[in-house]
């Protein structure tokens, strides 16, 4: 399905916005916010949305942990994310990886590679910065 086959409706606008103006949420978080924005909205609708969005390439679904909720992304090009390990919050980041070293990583396992992705998993500045100073939590 082509980005120009879905009609824009008040809902599907408001997914859009709350995936633009935030951080990776998960569909449930999606939900909420949208809601707040346009009050009565069901979860179908959003979670409908959700799928319309990532298949059509409007919109990236993110598996950051196994076993966690999928995230949400607006930006569909690749990139990179830090992920910290205690709040749990997902930052886009760009970490180029060496061509040479991935034509070298292919020759040496003979895998077809066809992308990569990258999470850098660790704290955050708020949680190391609270773990540091535990009446400060965030």
């Amino acid at each position: 399905m082509s980005s120009t086959a879905l009609r824009l409706t008040p809902q599907r606008r408001a997914v859009l916005d709350v995936l633009s103006s935030s951080d990776h949420p998960t569909a449930a978080e999606v939900l909420e916010r949208v809601q707040q924005r346009v009050p009565g909205v069901g979860a179908a609708t959003v979670y409908r949305t959700l799928a319309l969005l990532v298949e059509s390439g409007q919109a990236a679904m993110l598996r950051v942990y196994e076993g966690d909720a999928a995230r949400y992304d607006r930006t569909v090009q690749r990139h990179d994310h830090l992920v910290c390990t205690e709040c749990r919050r997902v930052a886009d980041a760009q970490v180029p990886l060496d061509e040479a070293q991935l034509n070298q990583l292919a020759g040496q396992t003979s895998f077809v590679m066809t992308g990569y992705e990258v999470h850098v998993h660790g704290r955050c500045a708020q949680c190391a910065a609270a773990s540091e100073n535990p009446q400060g939590a965030h």
